[in-house]
């Protein structure tokens, strides 16, 4: 059964915490974070107390996603604030193995995250260390963005190397995700859909995330 985590940089911010209550009694299963520093990616927007405000507002854990420069500089911050989560991106770093190692030493699942151009195999190193993995299936930065079609059969292809190495490590998968692309990806072999706009800018995000778990439900018995 794949999971659903809700992005909150598509919520509405003046009720973040309100916003995260209700998904979480639709029935989500992780709350993700968008950490942008205005210089690995354009965007800016959150920070250590945001995660710290929400840890006091869910009891689901909490992914955060560092799209910044030197993130091994950020990772304590975050996990004293309360992530259980963390992903990096390897086009940030140049000590790799260093910063996965120093996530898993503070306690929180240590993530890899990929950009759509990025070619899988340069995690060849280092995807035994890993906790999860987190494909971009659009250009980071941004919120509201259409699906890169062309990241649907990297998914498959990593998925197909994780089983091969008899490894069991959850594929999640982040960027232009809406329920009706959403039956593809999961086909392909992604764990956990992240979806932000998909959820927050429908009518009603708790009776979105109620379809949604529906529909995989559905997925799952026909598969």
């Amino acid at each position: 059964m794949a999971q659903i985590a809700p992005s909150i940089l598509s919520a509405d911010f003046t009720r973040i915490a309100e916003a995260v209550q209700w998904v979480e009694q639709a029935g989500a299963d992780i709350i993700h974070v968008d950490i942008m520093d205005g210089h690995f990616v354009p965007n800016l927007t959150f920070g250590p107390q945001l995660v710290a405000a929400l840890r006091n507002a869910t009891s689901l854990p909490i992914d955060v996603h560092l799209m910044v420069e030197n993130p091994r500089d950020f990772v304590p911050s975050f996990q004293e604030a309360g992530a259980d989560w963390i992903s990096i991106h390897i086009e940030a770093t140049a000590h790799l193995h260093k910063d996965i190692t120093h996530i898993k030493e503070l306690g929180c699942k240590a993530g890899l995250a990929l950009n759509p151009a990025t070619p899988i195999h340069l995690m060849n190193e280092i995807i035994r260390e890993l906790d999860f993995i987190l494909l971009m299936t659009v250009n980071p930065g941004w919120g509201g963005q259409k699906l890169i079609p062309s990241t649907l059969p990297k998914i498959s292809q990593l998925k197909s190397w994780i089983r091969g190495q008899k490894l069991d490590i959850p594929i999640e998968v982040d960027g232009g995700i809406k329920f009706d692309n959403m039956q593809d990806l999961i086909r392909n072999g992604a764990d956990v859909l992240v979806m932000g706009s998909g959820i927050f800018k429908s009518p009603d995000p708790k009776a979105e995330i109620v379809r949604i778990r529906q529909e995989m439900d559905r997925l799952k018995d026909v598969s």
